[in-house]
């Protein structure tokens, strides 16, 4: 179960990584900042840099918002990032 456990996050980290680097700096503050405001969710951190990583490319490059408080403002989009991401 550790061993599981060490391979899981280790695969996490690359999934993670990998999305980071086709990413700005902006646009990974902004991933970093969903993740944070989603780390109780009850799906995998690969579930959740998906659908932040989702929402930020739906985003306009001037938008000032969060992730988060954008979502609330745009609800067909935020379903939309779910089912992609697999959060539901």
């Amino acid at each position: 179960m550790k061993r599981a456990s060490i391979i899981g996050m280790a695969l996490a980290s690359l999934f993670v990584s990998t999305v980071a680097l086709a990413q700005s700096a902006d646009d990974k503050k902004w991933v970093a900042q969903c993740l944070v405001d989603n780390k109780d969710a009850k799906v995998s951190l690969e579930i959740v840099t998906s659908y932040c990583t989702c929402m930020n490319s739906q985003m306009s490059e001037s938008e000032t918002r969060t992730i988060t408080e954008w979502e609330k403002a745009n609800p067909n989009t935020r379903k939309m990032c779910e089912q992609k991401a697999g959060w539901n």
